[in-house]
């Protein structure tokens, strides 16, 4: 099969591999659309430590299943499947059993751990793949399925009050979807990014208030979510953060904190939190959410031959929105 594979450090290399061989409790899913997503980018580019050499990263897929593994007992062949980042946990450590199996310390991941989507074929623990609307456009689903549900984590994690004022810090894949979430729940929303067609995004999304990165919003705010994986955007965040605010990190990877001052900073109580994966109870608690609000990421599309361009446009800026391998 066709797939894109890591290289040295930074290199997306475009490969031939076998067809992978489903597991007893897999099924082999046909890709018809895939995500580029930042961390897909963090793994390319090395910041997230090597779990697998040579991996084929990709972790927001549809796809229709093409085989089942011997054990598998709710899916058929002709089903239309989501493959997202969780791709496994254990079950049975404490933190599986109470419900936050995204703190598994045993989890593996699709595209980090075991060979993703940007491939022709991809496989997918059977209890770890999601039932998706057939009839929909694959490359408006697959953004969901991390930029969506990571997003949607990471709102619930804000505690935005009724009608409250809510910061985004880059407005990437993650950030449009979660703003149009927000914004059906009443939230103002204020955008602070680097990326000049994300600003236009925004703008044409009619959010109250753009700006550069570190700009500073023209109110406070009752909470802040930061998607770009910039640390020094975090005490900016928290300075423009009312008190009894909240402040989520969204990203698996974040270049270092600067030094904080507690009094200007953290006093006041607010809060910093972060966001760690997700459970798979996230991810169909938001498809529902999107199917019923008609969530409809902004989409930058790449036939599969292209796909280390995509990536290129993402590490540079130069894409708004979601970007989507097709075909």
């Amino acid at each position: 099969m066709r797939a894109w594979a890591t290289g040295s450090a930074g290199v997306l290399q475009r490969t031939e591999r076998p067809d992978p061989i489903p597991a007893a409790d897999e099924v082999l899913v046909r890709v018809l659309a895939c995500g580029v997503c930042r961390t897909d980018l963090h793994v390319i580019d090395r910041e997230l430590p090597v779990h697998r050499p040579g991996v084929v990263p990709g972790h927001q897929v549809i796809g229709e299943v093409i085989g089942i593994g011997a054990g598998v007992s709710t899916m058929q062949a002709g089903d239309r499947v989501g493959v997202a980042w969780l791709r496994r946990t254990c079950g049975a450590c404490r933190w599986c059993r109470d419900g936050r199996e995204n703190l598994c310390p045993d989890s593996a991941y699709t595209g980090w751990d075991v060979d993703g989507g940007f491939a022709d074929l991809v496989t997918v623990p059977e209890a770890f793949a999601y039932r998706v609307p057939s009839l929909m456009d694959p490359a408006v689903l697959a953004p969901l399925l991390c930029a969506g549900i990571i997003g949607y984590r990471a709102l619930r994690r804000a505690r935005v009050p009724a009608g409250g004022r809510l910061g985004l810090y880059g407005f990437g894949s993650s950030a449009h979807l979660t703003a149009q979430i927000a914004r059906a729940a009443g939230a103002e929303i204020h955008v602070m990014s680097r990326g000049r067609h994300n600003r236009a995004l925004a703008a044409q999304m009619g959010v109250a208030s753009v700006s550069d990165a570190a700009g500073e919003p023209p109110v406070k705010l009752d909470a802040a979510i930061v998607f770009a994986p910039a640390g020094e955007l975090v005490p900016l965040a928290l300075r423009a953060t009312e008190r009894g605010g909240t402040v989520v990190l969204a990203g698996i990877h974040m270049t270092d904190v600067p030094s904080l001052d507690y009094t200007r900073d953290l006093f006041l109580e607010r809060d910093l939190r972060t966001v760690t994966a997700n459970t798979r109870a996230d991810g169909d608690a938001f498809l529902r959410l999107a199917e019923r609000l008609h969530l409809t990421p902004q989409t930058t599309r790449y036939p599969f031959e292209r796909l280390g361009d995509a990536v290129d446009d993402l590490r540079a800026g130069r894409a708004m929105g979601s970007l989507v391998a097709c075909g």
